[in-house]
C-alpha cells in the first residue's frame, strides 16, 4: 500500500511539474521539459497500472514500452536547450545525428512483438521480466542515451557563470537526478538480464527528491538563466567518469545485492546511496570545496599556481564581450573573485569631483560610503611602492589610517590600477573564501596584471564615455548654428527694411510692403521657436499645389530695396509654401550677398519638362574643386561671415519634397542655383522632413 502511496504521489508531482514547465517555459525547452516529465509520469503509471492489474499487465506493460521509446528523444532534447541560448536549429551534424536516431526508438515497440523485448512466466507474483536479445540492446542504447544527456546537463553546469551557477544549479541537479535512477534502473536490467519492477517505488520516492530540489530553485533562486555553452567543454564530462565507474562497481558487487533479502531494505539501501549523491554534487558545487579541490591540485600536481595563459585568454575574452561600462565592471570583479578564490569585491575610482576615490561597482559586497582621499596612507603606500596591500601584512602606517575601514568591510587585499600618469583606482577584494589559504608571489604577480588589463579597459571605456558627451555637446553646437543662420536670415530681411525706411518710410506701398515683411518675419520667427520647442521629433511639411511664379514675386518683395527682376511662365508645383519660400530667399540673400548693390540679380521661373525655379547673380562665382568637394555640406563656405548651413538646409528641404538642385558657376562670372521639382499633383499631403 505505501508503495502504491508513493508512486501516485510521485506521478502527480510529475504531472503538475509538466503542466508548471510548460506554462513556465513557452518555447522550445519548455515543451522539451514538459515531454520529458509527462513521459516520466506516464512511464511511472504504466507500471504502476501493470503491477496493480494483473489480468492487464502485458498490455500495460506495452504502453511502459512506448513510454520508455520516447524518453532518449525528448531528455536529449531537454538536455540540449534546457537553460541554454543556442537553438535547437543551430545544433551540429553530429548533434542531429544523436537525435535522428534517438527517434529510431519510437519504431521498435510497433515493429516488434513485445515478447521479443522480455518474457514473464510469474509475472505480476514474481516482478520480474526477464530480456531478451532485442530487449537487452534495447535498454542498451536506451541507456546509453539517457547518459548523453545527462552529460549535456553537466556540461550547461561546467559553463555557467557563479551567478547563473547559483540560479539554476538545484534545478538540473534534480533534472538529473530523474537521468540517474533510470539509468540505475536500465543498468540493473543489463546486468542481471531482466527488469526488476521492485524498483518502482524506488523509482518514485527519488524522483520526489529531484522534484523537491527543482521546487526549491523555482521558490528561491529564481532560476531563468540561459547559459552559453562553449565547444571546447562540451566533451569534457565528469558524469563520463562516474558512469564507468558505477558500471564496473555493479559488474562487481551485482551477486552481492541479492543478499538484501527484503525489497523494503533494498529500497533504503539505495535510496541512501543515491540521496548521498545527491549531496556530494551539491558539495562538488559549493565555492569554498571548489577552492579547497583547486588549492589542493595545485600545491601538489602543478610547478605553478596559476595557468597564466589561460586566466589571461578568459580575462581578455571577458573584457570583450561586455555590453555596457556596469557589466564590465562587474566582469573585473568577477574575474578577480573567481581566479583568486574571494566571496566578494569592490571597485573605487577616483572622482575628481570629489576629490578622492570613492566605489563605483561592487560584486557580492555591501556598499561602502566611504571616500578615500588621495593623501590617504593606503593610496600613499600603493603609488610610492605599486604594491598589493595584503591586509595580514605587517603594515602599521596602512592599517593605523586603515584597519577600522579593512576590518568593517572584512578586506583581504587591495590592487592599485595605475594609469598612464596616476592611480586611477584600486580593487578591494573582500572575505577570503578558503580561509587558510596561503598567497604567494605568483598571485601577486597575476593580480597586478589582470589590474593593468583592467585599468586599460576601464580607461578605454570612460574615453568612450567622454567622447559620446562631447558628440553631444557637438550636436548641440550644430543645432545652435542651424538656428544661428536661420535668425541670420530674418536679421538680414529686418536690415533691409531698416535700411529702405529711411528713404521710402513716407510712401504708403512702401508701408504696406514693410507690414507685410515684418509679419512674415514674425511668422517665420515664431516657427522657428516651435521647432526648437519639439526639438527631437520629426518635422511634418504640409505639401499643397503652390504657384511657382507668385511664391517667387513674393519672395522678391521680402528682399525691398534690392534689384531683384522674377520672369517666367506661372507653373505649380506641390511642395510646403513657407519652407519653399525659405529656400528661395536663402539662394537669393545668397545671390545678392554676392552680386553686391550695383549688380542685379534675376529669379526664372518655366519648365523644360519638370518645373523649375533659377536664381542667377553676377557675383564672384565657386571654384571647381569647391563645388565638387564642399559644396551643400554642412559648415562649408566662401563667404567671411558665413555659416555653411544654409545651402544643406536648401538642399535636404528641396529632396524632402523629390527635387533636386543643380548649380553652374564660373569663377569672376556668376553662379545660377535651379532647383527642379517633380510634376505638381493633389495637394493636402503630408510629407516627412529629411
Amino acid at each position: 500500500m505505501l508503495d502504491s502511496v508513493i508512486t501516485i504521489a510521485a506521478i502527480v508531482a510529475l504531472l503538475f511539474a509538466a503542466g508548471y514547465a510548460l506554462h513556465r517555459e513557452r518555447s522550445r525547452a519548455g515543451l522539451f521539459l514538459c515531454g520529458a516529465l509527462l513521459l516520466t509520469a506516464l512511464l511511472e503509471l504504466f507500471d504502476l497500472l501493470s503491477l496493480s492489474l494483473p489480468q492487464a499487465a502485458v498490455p500495460w506493460k506495452w504502453f511502459s514500452l512506448v513510454a520508455e521509446s520516447l524518453l532518449p528523444f525528448f531528455w536529449i532534447m531537454c538536455s540540449l536547450t534546457y537553460a541554454r541560448q543556442a537553438a535547437p536549429w543551430r545544433f551540429g551534424p553530429l548533434l542531429k545525428g544523436v537525435i535522428a536516431l534517438s527517434l529510431l526508438f519510437c519504431l521498435l515497440p510497433f515493429a516488434v512483438p513485445l515478447d521479443s523485448f522480455f518474457y514473464a512466466p510469474d509475472f505480476p507474483l514474481e516482478r520480474l521480466l526477464f530480456l531478451g536479445n532485442v530487449g537487452y540492446f534495447y535498454y542498451l542504447g536506451l541507456m546509453a542515451a539517457l547518459i548523453f544527456a545527462l552529460v549535456n546537463f553537466e556540461t550547461t553546469l561546467a559553463n555557467a557563470s557563479p551567478e547563473s551557477l547559483d540560479r539554476v544549479k538545484f534545478e538540473i541537479i534534480g533534472l538529473g537526478a530523474f537521468l540517474g535512477v533510470l539509468i540505475f534502473y536500465f543498468s540493473q536490467a543489463l546486468v542481471y538480464r531482466s527488469l526488476n519492477m521492485n524498483y518502482l517505488q524506488l523509482r518514485s520516492l527519488l524522483y520526489l527528491v529531484g522534484l523537491g530540489l527543482m521546487a526549491y530553485s523555482l521558490l528561491f533562486r529564481r532560476g531563468g538563466v540561459r547559459i552559453q555553452v562553449s565547444r571546447q567543454a562540451a566533451f569534457k564530462s565528469f558524469v563520463l567518469v562516474a558512469v564507468g565507474l558505477y558500471l564496473i562497481m555493479i559488474g562487481l558487487l551485482g551477486e552481492g545485492m541479492q543478499y538484501f533479502g527484503v525489497s523494503f531494505q533494498r529500497t533504503v539501501t539505495v535510496s541512501f546511496a543515491f540521496i548521498a549523491g545527491i549531496v556530494l554534487l551539491l558539495l562538488l558545487l559549493s565555492q569554498r570545496f571548489q577552492r579547497e579541490v583547486k588549492v589542493a591540485l595545485h600545491k601538489n600536481f602543478y610547478q605553478h599556481k596559476h595557468d597564466y595563459r589561460t586566466q589571461w585568454l578568459r580575462f581578455t575574452e571577458q573584457l570583450a564581450t561586455s555590453r555596457s561600462s556596469d557589466e564590465l565592471l562587474q566582469r573585473i570583479l568577477s574575474a578577480y573573485c573567481d581566479v583568486f578564490g574571494m566571496a566578494g569585491a569592490a571597485l573605487f575610482l577616483l572622482e575628481q569631483n570629489r576629490g578622492g576615490y570613492g566605489m563605483t561597482a561592487t560584486h557580492n559586497m555591501q556598499p561602502m560610503g566611504a571616500l578615500i582621499k588621495p593623501d590617504n596612507s593606503l593610496v600613499r603606500f600603493m603609488v610610492e611602492r605599486t604594491w598589493v596591500v595584503n591586509v595580514r601584512d605587517d603594515t602599521p602606517e596602512v592599517m593605523e589610517e586603515n584597519g577600522a575601514f579593512f576590518r568593517d568591510n572584512q578586506i583581504s587585499f587591495v590592487i592599485p590600477l595605475f594609469g598612464a600618469e596616476r592611480m586611477e583606482g584600486f580593487i578591494v577584494l573582500g572575505r577570503v573564501i578558503k580561509e587558510d589559504e596561503v598567497y604567494i608571489y605568483e598571485d601577486y604577480d597575476l593580480m597586478k596584471t589582470i589590474a593593468r588589463q583592467a585599468s586599460q579597459a576601464i580607461l578605454h571605456q570612460r574615453l568612450s564615455e567622454q567622447l559620446s558627451q562631447a558628440r553631444e555637446v557637438e550636436a548641440i553646437g550644430n543645432i545652435a548654428a542651424f538656428v544661428a543662420h536661420d535668425l541670420k536670415n530674418l536679421v538680414s530681411n529686418l536690415s533691409l527694411i531698416v535700411e529702405n525706411a529711411g528713404r521710402f518710410i513716407q510712401n504708403p506701398d512702401f508701408q504696406q510692403d514693410m507690414l507685410v515683411s515684418l509679419g512674415n518675419t514674425v511668422t517665420k520667427m515664431q516657427h522657428l521657436i516651435g521647432r526648437l520647442r519639439n526639438l527631437g521629433e520629426r518635422d511634418h511639411f504640409t505639401a499643397k499645389p503652390v504657384n511657382l511664379l507668385e511664391l517667387a514675386e513674393k519672395t522678391a518683395r521680402l528682399a525691398s530695396g534690392s534689384a531683384v527682376t522674377v520672369e517666367g511662365s506661372a507653373e505649380t508645383v506641390v511642395v510646403d509654401e513657407n519652407e519653399m519660400q525659405n529656400v528661395i530667399m536663402n539662394l537669393l540673400m545668397n545671390a545678392i550677398e554676392a552680386s553686391g548693390p550695383d549688380r542685379g540679380v534675376r529669379i526664372q521661373v518655366g519648365n523644360l519638362g519638370n518645373p523649375y525655379l533659377a536664381v542667377h547673380d553676377q557675383g564672384h562665382g565657386m571654384s571647381a574643386d569647391f563645388m565638387r568637394r564642399e559644396l551643400f555640406k554642412p559648415f562649408k563656405t566662401t563667404k567671411k561671415k558665413g555659416l555653411g548651413i544654409g545651402l544643406y538646409q536648401c538642399k535636404q528641404t528641396v529632396e524632402s519634397f523629390g527635387g533636386r538642385i543643380e548649380v553652374d558657376s564660373e569663377e569672376g562670372v556668376g553662379t545660377t542655383f535651379t532647383i527642379w521639382f517633380s510634376q505638381g499633383g493633389e495637394g493636402g499631403t503630408p510629407v516627412g522632413h529629411c
